[in-house]
């Protein structure tokens, strides 16, 4: 586990160091509209999370998940410094696509394998830990490109060819990650010497259905966040100071996540991505109506609460709603209706960003958080949820 969360770190400081320059990038540099970004990233996603539910089956009938995981690290830490070289648009997207097709490949048997090491009463903690090593990257590499850009001015394309060096890191650490293999295509929690279990006969929980369709509701207004960088650019005036704030909103998510996996173990998963989702919904609401950066700054530290509470949280309700033996899969559904949903919010936000400007469309993904959460607070009630009030 913690292995895992050291590859995850070097891999995200090599990714953020990208990230938060990436709309300056597209939109100052190389002439790109509001439009061609939500496009990009939108795309990204989308591919990203339809490769997670085929890398999900493929894990969940391997002896080994640790190939997959390895794949998808080697593609991404290989394809990401190439937007050094980038000239247009079309070719960020092609490594934008690339580097997510990695991602896409890893994801499920990489949260597959976080479960095995978890049990019921210790999920929250485990995921949360592991997106706190994710944050812990994202801080380290904006800090890195800061001071690069510092020492550096406007050399972005050095900066990201340089990426190649923690993404080498990360590949070589998987190498150390010792993974139980168990014979028969299923290495699920099941005891040693049992046989396999058939991945195909067993459903998914009605509970996880339904779950899936409220988390679609709210990723429709969950558009990338590359636009809230993009408004502080815009009302920063310059993006010297951006990777800064995007590193310190990381910080905020390191700290948060690992308290609200903990605090989803004791009281429950769905309270807690509700204050997640509430969060998200008071802050897409402040960036409609700020307008002064020391405003826009406020909302964006708080933006990281929303992470903190809902995303090791929304994993672990997917572990405590799948059957052991279909996980991988569960979690490639996941991943997929967060990335189909991402590429429809950014490309819907982008249009309206475009005819009615930038208020409106944080005000509708607001609307669309909120809507989201009365009907997870509604129809959802989490297995753990219910065990716990049992006990009580």
């Amino acid at each position: 586990m913690w292995l895992l969360g050291w590859v995850s770190l070097a891999t995200d400081s090599a990714t953020e160091a990208i990230y938060p320059l990436l709309p300056f990038f597209l939109t100052r540099v190389l002439g790109a509209s509001a439009v061609s970004l939500g496009v990009v990233e939108g795309a990204a996603e989308a591919v990203n999370s339809i490769l997670k539910i085929v890398s999900g089956r493929v894990a969940d009938r391997a002896a080994a998940k640790r190939p997959l995981v390895l794949f998808g690290y080697g593609i991404s830490s290989i394809a990401r410094p190439f937007i050094a070289l980038t000239t247009t648009w079309l070719q960020v997207f092609t490594v934008r696509v690339l580097d997510r097709v990695g991602k896409g490949i890893r994801g499920a048997p990489r949260d597959a394998m976080l479960a095995l090491w978890a049990t019921p009463r210790t999920r929250g903690k485990v995921y949360g830990f592991h997106r706190a090593m994710d944050h812990s990257g994202a801080v380290v590499g904006p800090v890195l490109a800061s001071l690069f850009l510092f020492l550096y001015p406007d050399h972005y394309r050095t900066l990201f060819a340089l990426t190649v060096v923690p993404g080498a890191i990360a590949v070589a650490l998987i190498f150390f990650v010792q993974e139980e293999v168990r014979p028969g295509g299923w290495n699920g929690s099941v005891r040693s010497g049992s046989r396999a279990a058939p991945t195909k006969n067993v459903p998914l929980p009605r509970q996880f259905t339904l779950f899936m369709i409220v988390l679609t509701i709210f990723t429709l207004g969950n558009s990338t966040d590359a636009f809230l960088l993009l408004k502080l650019t815009d009302v920063a005036g310059s993006v010297r100071f951006v990777p800064l704030m995007w590193a310190a909103l990381h910080v905020v998510k390191a700290v948060v996540s690992v308290v609200g996996g903990a605090w989803s173990d004791r009281i429950g998963r769905r309270a807690v991505i509700v204050t997640g989702w509430l969060v998200y919904a008071a802050v897409y609401a402040g960036f409609a109506l700020s307008e002064t950066l020391p405003a826009l700054f406020a909302w964006f530290l708080t933006y990281g609460f929303y992470f903190g509470f809902a995303e090791g949280t929304e994993k672990a309700l997917v572990a405590d709603l799948a059957p052991a033996e279909r996980r991988g899969f569960a979690f490639g559904i996941y991943n997929a209706v967060q990335g189909l949903g991402a590429l429809a919010a950014s490309l819907m936000f982008g249009l309206i960003w475009r005819s009615y400007g930038p208020t409106t469309a944080f005000g509708v993904g607001a609307a669309l958080a909120l809507a989201a959460t009365a009907l997870l607070f509604a129809i959802i009630v989490p297995p753990h949820d219910a065990d716990s009030r049992h006990e009580r």
